[in-house]
């Protein structure tokens, strides 16, 4: 689950970490409030969505004044901001971040996530802060060190001596930097995190460190440990596919092409999906619709993937193992029904119970196509969805 700026920057905090005072505003009147609690002569003020490139995208805007906040404050809220990150739909922000600003001496990058080929989380340093990690890493990789460290969230001595000479830290500096990077490594475990991220880090013209920005995921799987957490989540930064499906418990992820899935197992989704692209089509989703999932569940499913109206034919690739073929159809074709399904469905049903899956597609009197094997399948969905 993703955070944004300030509900991360609230979390660095509570470990200690220091960032520039702030406040969030989500209407222009909010924003004046902000502007007059910070006692605040000047600002700068970024849109609050969930993903990177704000800058570039007219996002990030620094008022003179503090009569021009609320002009600023007016044009961000609201503001949909398209990129590479967000894809063609874009996202729109819904609150501002109003930030004191800071007097920059120099910036720094740091960040913590887990290196899956190592088994272990890593904190990420550069001295090159403020640019992107991807195109730093691409043309200077002699710049950037990375450091492994326990799942304690504690760094040892001979660790952090390396980052202070990577970072050109020395004398007082030095213990900063050392203390930063504790609380971020503390910070990450202790919030099951998949990704924190200051970029940058900012050394102040008064010799203080200070996340700028941070950057905060969290990993779906541990969130029952974090409730405080739960209200951090936010639908309007997810497709409405994304955030239906999350009500409803499923796994759901929006992609851009037009073939729907429904498969049970996240295993043999990725295969579907590859299968589709082999012959030369695109999915339009993830979905795994679970082990034991009830009639309604696969229903919802179902009615999640149709509401994409890019959907142009729907691949259902079912091999059941704990799940029953029948309970997979029985809610396929119930919401195929009430949503008077106009595009191709494709069907490959294999495991328990297969044969009363199938006799139910056959009698629903839907036009539904049933295929042997998955490359049949597949190809069946292209060739569907070509012809539109």
């Amino acid at each position: 689950m993703n955070l944004h700026e300030f509900q991360a920057k609230k979390i660095l905090r509570q470990f200690g970490i220091p960032v520039p005072e702030f406040g969030v505003a989500s209407s222009v009147e909010e924003a004046k409030q902000v502007a007059a609690s910070l006692h605040l002569k000047e600002a700068v003020l970024k849109i609050q969505v969930h993903a990177g490139g704000r800058g570039k995208a007219g996002g990030v805007k620094f008022a003179k004044t503090v009569e021009e906040i609320p002009g600023i404050a007016r044009a961000l809220i609201g503001m949909k901001m398209v990129n590479e990150q967000t894809g063609l739909a874009g996202v729109v922000a819904r609150q501002v971040l109003i930030s004191r600003p800071v007097d920059i001496e120099k910036e720094f990058y740091l960040s913590a996530l887990i290196d899956r080929n190592q088994a272990t989380p890593v904190l990420i340093a550069s001295a090159e802060g403020g640019m992107e990690i991807e195109e730093l890493a691409r043309t200077s990789p002699e710049k950037i060190v990375t450091i492994p460290f326990s799942f304690e969230g504690k760094l040892r001595s001979y660790q952090l001596l390396r980052l202070a000479k990577c970072m050109g830290w020395k004398g007082e500096l030095a213990k900063k930097g050392a203390q930063f990077a504790q609380a971020l490594a503390k910070c990450f475990i202790e919030t099951d995190a998949s990704l924190l991220e200051i970029n940058p880090c900012v050394l102040t013209k008064g010799g203080d460190l200070v996340a700028l920005d941070a950057k905060l995921a969290i990993d779906d799987n541990a969130l029952y440990r974090h409730p405080e957490l739960s209200d951090c989540y936010d639908p309007t930064q997810v497709s409405s596919q994304e955030a239906m499906a999350k009500e409803a418990d499923l796994a759901y992820i929006a992609m851009q092409g037009d073939i729907g899935c429904g498969v049970k197992g996240a295993g043999l989704a990725m295969a579907t999906m590859d299968i589709i692209q082999y012959f030369g089509g695109a999915p339009a989703n993830f979905l795994d619709v679970g082990g034991g999932a009830t009639k309604e569940k696969v229903a919802e499913g179902f009615r999640i993937v149709l509401s994409d109206q890019k959907v142009r034919a729907v691949l259902i690739n079912i091999f059941g193992g704990i799940m029953n073929c029948a309970t997979i159809a029985e809610g396929v074709i119930h919401a195929a029904k009430e949503q008077k399904i106009a595009v191709p469905i494709i069907v490959r049903l294999e495991g328990t119970n297969v044969e009363e899956g199938k006799r139910l597609f056959q009698g629903s009197h839907l036009k539904i196509q049933t295929a042997d094997d998955l490359a049949q399948a597949a190809q069946l969905a292209v060739q569907a969805a070509k012809r539109g």
